[in-house]
């Protein structure tokens, strides 16, 4: 399988210290209101995952990366990092008390990669998704 998702070095720290403090998390990437366009890391099991989300991978910590299907559509073609910033993102997410955000660098697949995802089977959905 393409990976579709990854994590710099920085997300990889703040993702492993809200583990560590919060217990197992999960990202969602929406691309609605209230920062939804970048990704959100909540508390695994305090965000009901629709049965049109699309999940993209696992990162460290067996922790899921969803996106909306909508916002799929738009991203399908590329490879996602996940990257911190200094500033203040959206308040639903565990990372806004700590002044840092996560948000999303992309590059458009490869060829090869392009050539691999075109003969994967479908990505989970969240009506497909066995925990």
């Amino acid at each position: 399988m393409v990976e579709r998702v990854a994590l710099t070095q920085a997300a990889a720290d703040l993702l492993a210290d809200l583990v560590k403090r919060h217990g197992p998390v999960m990202f969602h990437q929406s691309g609605g209101c209230c920062d939804g366009s970048s990704p959100m890391c909540y508390p695994r099991g305090e965000f009901m995952v629709g049965a049109a989300d699309v999940l993209l991978g696992e990162l460290p910590d067996g922790t899921p990366f969803w996106m909306s299907a909508s916002q799929f559509e738009y991203w399908k073609h590329t490879h996602l990092t996940v990257d911190v910033v200094p500033g203040r993102g959206s308040g639903f997410s565990l990372e806004a008390p700590e002044g840092v955000r996560f948000l999303i660098r992309s590059r458009l697949f490869t060829e090869e990669e392009a050539e691999h995802v075109e003969s994967e089977p479908p990505l989970h959905t969240g009506d497909t998704f066995q925990a």
